[in-house]
């Protein structure tokens, strides 16, 4: 019999992560990826520079409307690129193109002791203008490789625009 909700009653408590993606959002016309400034009073990397990005949440599966069903089990296709083109979409104001390429994945344990499982995507520009989500983000940059060196940011994003400048570069 499937799930009639989502629960995490019968999980293992060591088995629990917040999972996270990010996207690395490449504007195709002059071959620069998008940052953005995270707020003072976020909890974790106040200031900093960072790209788009959000957690899974339990209302991102409705589960009288799955993908498909495999046996008993529900099914939802495609979770991870919806939850970074609406996030892209809430944080910057802006729509990316279908197929999110990955890059690399990592774990980490937040100040608060929440374990996170943090998956980084490179994403094309498709369409519509910078609006950064308030209370979030307090400025944008578009950067080449060299450019975001400039800027204070979390560890790995320098590395995270060169890749996805090199993925869309040479295919």
């Amino acid at each position: 019999m499937p799930a009639k909700a989502i629960s995490t009653e019968s999980a293992k408590s060591d088995k629990l992560f917040y999972f996270v993606a990010t996207a690395i959002v490449y504007r195709e016309s002059d071959k620069r990826c998008l940052i953005l400034k995270r707020d003072e009073r976020e909890r974790v990397h106040p200031g900093k520079w960072a790209m788009p990005g959000g957690k899974l949440e339990w209302g991102d599966f409705d589960l009288k409307n799955p993908t498909s069903m495999h046996d008993d089990v529900i099914v939802f296709d495609y979770a991870i690129k919806e939850l970074l083109e609406r996030e892209v979409r809430e944080e910057a104001g802006i729509e990316i193109e279908d197929r999110p390429r990955y890059i690399k994945s990592l774990v980490f344990i937040r100040p608060d002791g929440i374990p996170v499982i943090l998956a980084d995507f490179a994403a094309k520009y498709k369409s519509g203008d910078i609006v950064l989500e308030e209370g979030a983000f307090t400025e944008y940059a578009w950067v080449n490789e060299s450019e975001v060196m400039k800027y204070d940011l979390i560890d790995g994003v320098a590395d995270e625009v060169k890749e996805t400048i090199k993925i869309f570069n040479n295919g």
